[in-house]
């Protein structure tokens, strides 16, 4: 992590020709690309770090050098190497449309800023298409017919067959078959984001960015709005959705000219919902069905529900008599049930206790005589003690966070761990158990065992609700010596 650094200090300086007074590396989401903060004298700046896919950084680029001409709501490349392994844009901060639905729920100011991004994402997709190099695309060039059953089929092999529910696999294709040539019906010379959802917007300043764009193509209008409106961890209220589809027509009709017409576009729009639903039900079973990643397996609920309700009170544009069987088959309770956590209420006695601990000191003692409980030991995990840099910080610093998340086995050795203390946690919860410990020991008691305990109380508060107490033993005696 020092070696990675120290060249993008020397890939910014060469860029700016002054020194990097700070450089922080970014959380990573689901993808392998690196993101770093440099703050300099002239301002803060993000550079992307991603050597093995030259392929998506120069999509990224050309798409954003190409829309940053046209005044678009995008980052600016700032500088790009020779290669196209790295470049630098503008930051444009921390704060997603998704964190502020978190803070501030469903309010005007949150519908202020849809409406904003719908007025944004209807220029990105006609202006922005308008000349677009579409050869840059990272693997179609246009969201067609193959690209739609494509997506039916990541839908049928991911998710519905985890499910082992029955249905008839030619008639299934036949309807895959009819839907896509169905919505192909629609023009496909817009430019399409591909993945337009809250996460992926940006807002400084009171201005909305899109982010992520690097697998846009060339289709119709409809998929982003689908996008936006039905993601599944936003919840959107459903009178906002139909109103923000409204508004998002009115302005996109206007770019337009006024050449399209509402009853079309919004019978195509529903399929367009559909397709997209059961696009992200697919990756939801791909990610957390097979891969074991617990937030993705915690989405299915949310995803099933919003699929239960469109099938209630909308209209699915054709008819697709399989699809349509099995779709009401997988929304059913005892499948959404299969997937849903149980949660802390008022009258929860469960207290979580976490600690982590030095293994050079005994194991900590069991405070509450309930005898159970577990002993993580996290000293196979690289050691950030062995820097020098690292040396007087601790799991609690971000320089050692980023790198246990990155230069070490942390990230799957915390999935496992989760997995088992989420069946103790549900079990107790469920049973009106009153306490449970959970413990992290590594040689120090400074860096892995903290990151550690840490990422265990953020889990389960995500997950159930509760409010873990957590104890850095070995840093609390060093801090009570030092008193």
């Amino acid at each position: 992590m020092s070696d990675l650094i120290a060249e993008i200090k020397d890939f910014f300086e060469t860029w700016r020709n002054e020194p990097a007074a700070e450089v922080t590396v970014l959380k990573q989401a689901g993808s392998n690309r690196q993101y770093l903060r440099v703050i300099a004298g002239s301002g803060s700046y993000i550079v992307t770090n991603n050597p093995n896919n030259i392929a998506e950084n120069n999509a990224f680029i050309e798409f954003a050098t190409h829309f940053h001409s046209k005044q678009l709501a995008v980052p600016e490349i700032l500088f790009v190497d020779r290669q196209k392994r790295r470049y630098i844009q503008s930051d444009l901060g921390d704060i997603s449309l998704f964190d502020l639905i978190q803070q501030h729920g469903y309010d005007d100011y949150v519908k202020g800023l849809y409406r904003e991004t719908f007025n944004q994402l209807a220029r990105l997709q006609v202006e922005g298409g308008q000349q677009l190099d579409y050869t840059n695309c990272i693997a179609t060039r246009s969201f067609d017919k193959q690209a739609i059953y494509s997506d039916l089929l990541y839908f049928l092999y991911y998710f519905v067959r985890a499910l082992d529910l029955p249905y008839d696999k030619n008639l299934l294709l036949n309807d895959f078959e009819l839907l896509s040539s169905y919505l192909m019906q629609e023009e496909s010379r817009y430019f399409m984001h591909r993945d337009c959802q809250s996460r992926n917007i940006m807002v400084k300043e009171g201005q909305i960015y899109f982010i992520d764009f690097q697998g846009g193509m060339q289709g119709a209008l409809h998929y982003d709005v689908a996008s936006m409106l039905w993601q599944a961890r936003a919840a959107l209220p459903y009178e906002w959705k139909d109103e923000l589809v409204d508004y998002y027509f009115e302005r996109v009709n206007q770019l337009l000219g006024n050449a399209l017409s509402k009853k079309d576009f919004l019978d195509s729009y529903d399929g367009f919902v559909l397709i997209r639903m059961l696009q992200t039900l697919g990756a939801y079973g791909f990610r957390g069905l097979f891969e074991r990643k617990a937030h993705f397996i915690s989405s299915i609920p949310y995803a099933l529900k919003q699929l239960r309700w469109f099938l209630q009170n909308k209209r699915i544009p054709i008819r697709l008599p399989e699809l349509q069987k099995l779709l009401n088959l997988i929304v059913e309770d005892s499948i959404i049930q299969k997937f849903e956590t149980t949660r802390a209420g008022a009258d929860c006695k469960l207290k979580v206790r976490i600690n982590s601990f030095s293994y050079r000191r005994a194991l900590p003692p069991d405070e509450n005589g309930n005898g159970g409980g577990f002993v993580f030991d996290c000293r196979g995990l690289h050691n950030p003690g062995r820097y020098e840099e690292f040396k007087n910080l601790t799991g609690l610093d971000k320089q050692v966070q980023d790198f246990l998340m990155q230069q070490s086995e942390m990230p799957a050795f915390l999935q496992h761990v989760y997995g088992i203390v989420d069946i103790s946690v549900e079990d107790y919860i469920k049973r009106g158990f009153e306490n449970l410990a959970v413990n992290f020991g590594c040689t120090g008691g400074q860096h892995r065992s903290v990151f550690a305990a840490e990422n265990l109380a953020r889990h389960i508060k995500e997950k159930f609700g509760l409010q873990p107490e957590v104890y850095h033993l070995e840093q609390e005696a060093k801090n009570w010596i030092n008193k």
